[in-house]
């Protein structure tokens, strides 16, 4: 049974106390793919809290079908160990956010390939003091370009950072220690 309390606030005992009426109306109503999509944005990294998983291009489909929200996701490296964090972040927002229900899963195919990380995900690594990865790749050494100074006087000092998708490097130039992330491309 729900009480009004003061500023439209609902509660039932023992459930999700602080509700507004806004929010149970919320719940269980159809939302459109343009809803979902804004909503994902919202959906952080667990690991790179200023840069969402629609930046980081990890977000392959969504579809609404008759209230249900099925998102499809691409991992950025298939053995990354936050997929379950990822995929409990983004099924709780959509449904905060009014869906019925909702399924997520992570494909294989096709791979995530570090290209598809927005520009606006490319600045906010950088002011999360982690370079982005290189938009082309061409044989030879890996270039990286300091995300504190800009300088491109660095180099790597550990291929394997404190996550698979990261590397550690140096800069040159104003002497920080800072992290990478790997290149992922597909060769054609």
């Amino acid at each position: 049974m729900l009480k009004k309390q003061n500023d439209a606030t609902l509660a039932a005992p023992g459930s999700q106390s602080g509700k507004t009426a806004a929010d149970w109306e919320m719940r269980g109503r159809i939302m459109t793919k343009e809803e979902v999509w804004k909503t994902l944005e919202l959906v952080k990294d667990p690991e790179i809290h200023s840069v969402s998983i629609v930046d980081l291009g990890m977000v392959e489909r969504v579809d609404v079908h008759d209230g249900a929200v099925s998102i499809s996701l691409l991992p950025t490296f298939l053995g990354c160990p936050a997929l379950d964090i990822i995929r409990a972040k983004v099924e709780e927002a959509v449904k905060q956010a009014g869906a019925s229900a909702v399924t997520v899963e992570f494909l294989r195919h096709p791979p995530w390939t570090s290209d598809r990380i927005s520009e606006a995900g490319r600045e906010r690594l950088k002011q999360f003091g982690i370079a982005p990865p290189p938009r082309q790749m061409s044989p030879g050494a890996w270039q990286v370009e300091c995300p504190y100074c800009g300088a491109e006087r660095t180099v790597m000092e550990n291929l394997f950072g404190p996550t698979a998708c990261r590397s550690i490097f140096y800069c040159k130039q104003c002497k920080n220690p800072f992290e990478a992330m790997k290149p992922v491309l597909i060769s054609g």
